[in-house]
């Protein structure tokens, strides 16, 4: 699994770095079974505050993998015939 977070609050980072390798400012890696990587983005969920981030995780369907965001960002997830694919929001003004 990958997690990668911007503008989060050191504490989160210090979290995520308690159970992932940070490979580079931001970006986590692990691998664990699907009840703890819920759990770590339960945490991440908890302990955002203003930023934004994304988990991406191996799956078993066509894609191979499988993601989820969080915060302001403008990439959301949007199903499209049982693909998840990136939608792009407005720019804001």
């Amino acid at each position: 699994m990958v997690i990668v977070v911007s503008r989060a609050p050191p504490r989160l980072r210090g979290r995520l770095a308690a159970w992932l390798l940070e490979i580079r400012a931001g970006v986590y890696v692990g691998d664990y079974s699907a009840r703890t990587r819920e759990m770590i983005w339960d945490q991440v969920l908890g302990g955002l505050e203003d930023g934004d981030a994304v988990m991406v995780w191996r799956a078993p369907n066509d894609q191979g993998f499988d993601f989820s965001t969080a915060g302001q960002n403008r990439r959301m997830p949007e199903d499209f015939d049982g693909l998840k694919l990136v939608k792009f929001l407005p720019q804001a003004r």
